[in-house]
């Protein structure tokens, strides 16, 4: 099948084309630039793929013509603005931005822009694809990287109501690559190499995204405590996670919610008392799980780690191209960790 890939210039465009040459059921992927004008060689833009094809104009016609199936990989904002000829016509779309995966006042009050038309927002699916299947669907909304690894490592506990819902605390940690390739002052390597820095302190527009799909098994979840710092690395997400206890909660309810959650999953490894390092997943789209209740404070720890542009962006993108087209779920997505 041909696919179109809107936005292969940004971290997680050019991972997700790679990952799309490498797709068993992917014969040709035409490349767009959302706001391109004339067709632009891709090494002029990406050399080190050395590959020589051409970033194509944008044409919504012309891409619905051309492909199957379109995946955005763009900034938020802009699919608002562009989704609508492809929600008309039930083509279908994998958006890796923001745009369709929260209620329109909730979008503009985080992301600080226009939200798309709530009839299209209502034809849009989040596609958390270890939970619920993109089959079907015509528009999904990828989730975020810090959200896939927090919702992941709280999920289970929360979907069997083990712990109290208003204690949940989020120390969340990714690499520079999170912040895409826009410039600033603090993912300058000067500013970045051997420091540590907090940033968007509970003003992360994933918290409601986060919110948004545990609420959906636990009603009575009301908010969460969750901080971001930026590591001195390249890629990966480590979110360490706390919450309380109920009462009655054991050891043995703990693992048997983890287990019961994800021992069919292809993609989620989860352990009791070991927990994940972040070179065990980068260059990978696993999410590796570790998880302990103390017993002295009934607190439980859940430590969950990705790559920030494999699990928490392209990788889950594919995973949810092969729910959406019932290929194999490991299609395209058969890496080993980036080693050393």
């Amino acid at each position: 099948m041909n696919v179109g890939l809107v936005g292969v210039t940004g971290y997680s465009g050019s991972v997700l084309y790679e990952l799309l040459l490498r797709h068993p059921n992917v014969g040709k992927v035409n490349l767009y630039g959302h706001s391109q004008k004339v067709a632009q060689p891709l090494e002029e833009v990406l050399p080190q793929l050395r590959r020589r094809d051409n970033i194509l104009p944008y044409d919504s016609a012309d891409i619905m013509k051309s492909n199957d199936m379109v995946f955005f990989a763009t900034s938020a904002g802009v699919t608002t603005k562009l989704a609508q000829p492809f929600i008309e016509n039930d083509f279908p779309v994998i958006d890796l931005a923001g745009d369709f995966r929260l209620k329109a006042d909730v979008y503009e009050k985080w992301y600080k822009k226009p939200a798309p038309q709530s009839d299209y927002l209502a034809k849009a699916h989040y596609g958390l694809a270890d939970f619920t299947s993109s089959k079907g669907s015509k528009y999904v909304a990828n989730p975020g990287c810090y959200a896939t690894a927090t919702i992941l490592a709280l999920a289970p506990l929360v979907k069997n109501h083990l712990i109290d819902p208003s204690s949940i605390v989020v120390d969340a940690k990714s690499g520079t690559s999170g912040a895409g390739k826009k410039l600033s002052q603090s993912t300058h390597f000067s500013q970045t190499n051997e420091n540590l820095q907090l940033y968007k302190v509970n003003q992360h527009q994933h918290i409601p995204e986060i919110v948004q799909e545990l609420q959906k098994w636990d009603k009575d979840l009301p908010y969460i405590q969750f901080t971001t710092t930026l590591l001195p690395l390249t890629r990966g997400i480590m979110a360490s996670c706390y919450a309380k206890a109920k009462s009655d909660v054991t050891e043995e309810k703990v693992q048997e919610a983890f287990s019961q959650t994800y021992s069919d999953d292809t993609f989620v490894n989860a352990t009791e008392g070991v927990f994940p390092n972040l070179k065990q997943v980068i260059g990978t789209n696993f999410c590796d799980i570790g998880y302990q209740l103390n017993p002295v404070t009934h607190q439980i720890v859940i430590v969950s780690v990705i790559d920030n542009l494999l699990k928490g962006a392209a990788g889950q993108a594919i995973q949810n191209f092969n729910q959406m087209f019932e290929f194999k779920p490991d299609a395209g997505l058969d890496l080993i960790p980036v080693l050393p």
